[in-house]
């Protein structure tokens, strides 16, 4: 079943592929068998020998390589330790069912797996310290050939006739359950009835989560014109349906890959593939009928160049042998050029932001889609803001909820609360600034307005799905505006309060005073709708070297009598700006004068450096002398 015979070495009689751990065997026979295997990394490798018994029919390592089984009969399985310090002697089981043949079997854990008969199944525990095996259950049933899921434990049986009724079983720790039965609708019914379902043309996949069956429908000359591959979702509980139809439009030899949560249909003739997205709605046709999301592509060869793709064969989810090469090739999907074969980019960013390496592929489209004409663009460049902030805002909500969960502490009955997993798909306002809206303001030859209304835009976004803006976007719309001298949209901005309120903000304005003197005004209204405290407003401005604007500010609240005159005199000396420190100097000389009759400082306001430097700068004759009565 998983034997793929090669050509590239003389003296290696088989291959086999075993599709649970991935893992190629090479089989060499004449007088003792040898045997290497080969995994998906370096490290996996194992090299041995065993007694030539038979020609190999089957051979697959249970899970993490601990015990090997081999089949050679139609009647038994052979066994071998790989446990350290276990007996490395041969042990066999026979199959239980008089007169059955045995067409394979199937690991479900390290020391559990299912015989499949042409008569049933019978699943087994593995006793390797006593060197036999356990029955653990067998159920009677007619099978014409089997699969099986390797991700999900499940097997699945052709049974009947026809071989189109399905039979799934699930297994699970020492348990086997039986799953509702299905059928396949066929596209001809043959009279006499005869096995008309080929294993050839079921697969099993695991897409977004869910379990599928997946059939490939061939054409028959009176019904369907073209071949279509029909999803049956297979839940663990209840009815298996038909829910997806993938239309090939064409007819031929196809194979079946997933990759990324896509299904990959391979065609042989043309050499192309097909990608569909289930997820993806057609808006002008029948429920979940699904045409290619993209145009047909040839795979891209990596490293060694694609030979005749007639020898390959295709494994699940993603894997292609070619055995006549000796090759074993995982299938990826490269995600940069799908920006140019999907014209809509409402489209193209939902396809996007299910892949896995999809963030900064996004993050170009956004870019992509601001350049060139700006006429109609805005609907566009809306429609994408509005698809990642959904994303983002789901993504913000179970973070609350999760850090809500673990402040609450841990209740009675339920499982500890899981952390959200961020995927590449989650674009918060940091990615948008740096990669996007940041470069995009600094672009030559786009008009200003075009520049302020892209950047409303994704502000209106965020808004709309209740995210908190951050001051930096705020921040880069204010400096777009100055430097374009739209002071009156900056004005009507915040009265209107499109630009939310921030202390951050706030200095900003404070900075802009040179370049529009009103800023200064607007950056206190904003401070003190902050219910900022009079003394952190004063902070925020001598901060900003603002050493006249905090004293006019303070003196407009009435605090001037109480400020601390030495943290004023600090401030203005740094400025290095002499006339700055006179003026200061002198207004709190002035205030001495008026509170206690005479201009000099108390010793108690450690002024005696700053009077020193006045005198150095001014000399003593510019100091206010103590009136005389």
């Amino acid at each position: 079943r998983n034997k793929t015979t090669s050509g590239r070495e003389h003296d290696v009689n088989n291959v086999f592929f075993d599709e649970a751990n991935k893992q190629v065997f090479a089989v060499r026979s004449g007088g003792a068998t040898g045997v290497v295997v080969k995994g998906p990394d370096d490290k996996s490798s194992v090299a041995f020998r065993m007694d030539d018994r038979g020609e190999v029919k089957c051979i697959k390592f249970s899970i993490g390589n601990k015990i090997l089984a081999v089949q050679r009969t139609l009647k038994s399985v052979d066994f071998i330790n790989f446990i350290p310090d276990y007996p490395h002697t041969e042990f066999t089981q026979e199959c239980k069912t008089k007169n059955a043949s045995v067409l394979g079997f199937c690991w479900t854990s390290w020391n559990e797996l299912v015989f499949i008969t042409d008569q049933g199944i019978e699943f087994y525990q593995v006793l390797p310290d006593k060197r036999s095996l356990k029955q653990l259950k067998s159920q009677s049933i007619n099978v014409n050939w089997y699969q099986f899921c390797p991700e999900t434990a499940v097997l699945l049986l052709s049974t009947t006739v026809q071989g189109n009724v399905l039979q799934p079983f699930a297994f699970k720790s020492g348990t086997m359950s039986k799953m509702s039965k299905f059928e396949i609708e066929l596209p001809v019914v043959p009279k006499p009835a005869k096995l008309s379902l080929s294993e050839r043309d079921i697969a099993m996949a695991t897409i977004y989560g869910q379990m599928f069956v997946m059939y490939l429908k061939h054409h028959s000359r009176t019904n369907s014109p073209t071949a279509e591959v029909v999803l049956y979702h297979l839940p663990r509980e209840g009815v298996c349906k038909k829910t997806h139809v993938l239309k090939l439009n064409t007819t031929g030899k196809f194979a079946l890959n997933i990759v990324d949560n896509l299904v990959v249909v391979h065609h042989q003739s043309s050499q192309t593939s097909l990608i569909f997205d289930i997820k993806l709605k057609e808006p002008d046709c029948a429920v979940n009928t699904h045409q290619p999301v993209l145009p047909a592509r040839s795979i891209h060869p990596y490293r060694i160049p694609l030979a005749d793709s007639s020898s390959w064969s295709v494994f699940q989810p993603d894997i292609i042998i070619s055995a006549s090469e000796g090759y074993l090739w995982y299938l990826q999907v490269k995600l940069p050029p799908t920006v140019n074969l999907l014209q809509d980019k409402g489209k193209l960013m939902d396809f996007l932001l299910r892949r896995r390496e999809c963030k900064m592929v996004i993050l170009s489209v956004c870019s992509q889609i601001l350049q060139g004409g700006e006429k109609g663009r805005l609907p566009i460049v809306a429609t994408v803001f509005d698809k990642l902030n959904q994303v983002y805002k789901e993504y913000l909500e179970a973070e609350q909820s999760y850090t809500a969960a673990v402040e609450s502490g841990p209740s009675r009955g339920s499982a500890a609360p899981k952390r959200p997993v961020r995927t590449q798909a989650v674009v918060d306002q940091s990615d948008m600034y740096t990669h996007v809206l940041s470069p995009f303001t600094e672009r030559k030859g786009v008009s200003h307005k075009f520049i302020i209304a892209v950047l409303m835009e994704y502000i209106r976004s965020l808004n709309q799905f209740q995210i908190t803006v951050q001051h930096f976007l705020y921040e880069l719309v204010i400096k777009t505006l100055v430097q374009h001298g739209r002071f009156y949209m900056l004005h009507q901005f915040l009265q209107y309060h499109v630009l939310s309120d921030s202390k951050p903000l706030a200095c900003l304005l404070l900075s802009l005073e040179s370049t529009y003197a009103p800023a200064h005004q607007l950056s206190l209204d904003m401070l003190k709708r902050l219910s900022t405290a009079n003394d952190e407003i004063v902070e925020v401005l001598l901060s900003k070297q603002q050493v006249l604007g905090a004293l006019r500010f303070i003196r407009s609240v009435g605090g001037h009598d109480n400020v601390s005159s030495r943290k004023f005199l600090d401030a203005a000396r740094q400025t290095g700006d002499q006339m700055l420190f006179y003026t200061v100097f002198r207004s709190f000389q002035q205030r001495n004068q008026r509170l206690r009759g005479s201009p000099g400082f108390n010793p108690g306001e450690h002024c005696e450096e700053h009077v020193v430097h006045f005198k150095q700068l001014f000399g003593d004759q510019a100091l206010i002398k103590p009136s005389t009565v």
